[in-house]
């Protein structure tokens, strides 16, 4: 994907991705308006489409308290507060990605529910998060699963992408083991989703 580069409005599902300083098509969805200086996510990739594929179809979304982590642009944070998330954090460890979830809050109005965190996952000390995304390598998926777990609440959900298609066992047998079950998954030409429910029960060992 090229960053920065100018694209026009197209819809995913029930949303549709508008460039700033574009008018909204007659045919326009859920808007989710992003700004011209971007980071990952524009939704034109296939995991984050994915995921906003799935976002829409979770009920429990409603009210929810999301945890982003990786969040890029901030669609993914975004999305779930216009699908009536009650608040959002959404974190990365780039500085031009955060300034530019930043900047797509008040674009979106969202300003107020999103509260966007430049760092590692190790400055969050919340948790009980009622749904975790995390669309991000594989690779990192794997050593940050226990904490990932740790911050969803009992009966929470947690949103897995950015996995290639030869570790999505893998990382399917590592959410479950600790204590996760499989809701909905998406496998795409290079990429598997994976949306978790961590058992009310389950505790991290």
């Amino acid at each position: 994907m090229t960053i920065g580069r100018i694209f026009t409005p197209f819809n995913i599902g029930k949303f549709t991705i508008v460039p700033e300083g574009f008018p909204l098509p007659d045919s326009c969805g859920i808007p989710l308006y992003l700004g011209r200086k971007g980071a990952f996510g524009s939704g034109e990739h296939e995991t984050t489409a994915s995921c906003l594929n799935i976002l829409e179809k979770l009920a429990a979304v409603s009210g929810a308290k999301v945890f982003d982590l990786g969040s890029g642009t901030g669609i993914l944070a975004i999305a779930a507060l216009k699908l009536g998330a009650a608040e959002a954090v959404a974190v990365d460890i780039e500085w031009p990605a955060a300034l530019s979830c930043l900047q797509n809050s008040v674009l979106n109005g969202t300003e107020s529910t999103c509260h966007v965190v430049c760092g590692e996952l190790g400055t969050i000390t919340d948790a009980d998060f009622d749904l975790v995304i995390a669309n991000i390598y594989a690779d990192i998926l794997m050593p940050l699963a226990d904490r990932l777990v740790e911050l969803t609440a009992p009966g929470g959900h947690i949103l897995l992408s950015g996995i290639p298609l030869q570790d999505k066992y893998d990382i399917w047998r590592r959410y479950t083991n600790l204590g996760c079950r499989e809701v909905d998954a998406f496998i795409g030409e290079e990429f598997v989703t994976y949306l978790m429910q961590k058992n009310s029960s389950a505790q991290v060992p």
